[in-house]
């Protein structure tokens, strides 16, 4: 995660401050990262899939082209959500 903190912040243009929203998976905890100055982290709440635009996305997938179906491998899976 520290790696691509670092590249990202690179990405950014000079002056540009950003704010990643993140869900309180492990590796997303700051204290064991090193977060560049541009960067902020701003946890979402514990429990609060409904504010994580990432589950929003899934739901989305599941209910309309992944649910119901039997896929033989992760191709299957890409070929299915990429008819989006």
């Amino acid at each position: 995660m520290t790696v691509f903190l670092e590249h990202f912040a690179r990405q950014l243009a000079p002056g540009v401050h950003a704010v990643l929203v993140l869900d309180q998976a492990g590796w997303h905890d700051s204290r064991a990262l090193h977060v560049p100055d541009a960067i902020t982290l701003l946890p979402l709440p514990p429990a609060s899939p409904a504010l994580n635009p990432v589950e929003r996305v899934w739901l989305y997938l599941r209910e309309r082209y992944l649910s119901h179906r039997v896929l033989n491998d992760y191709e299957a899976v890409l070929e299915a959500v990429s008819q989006v």
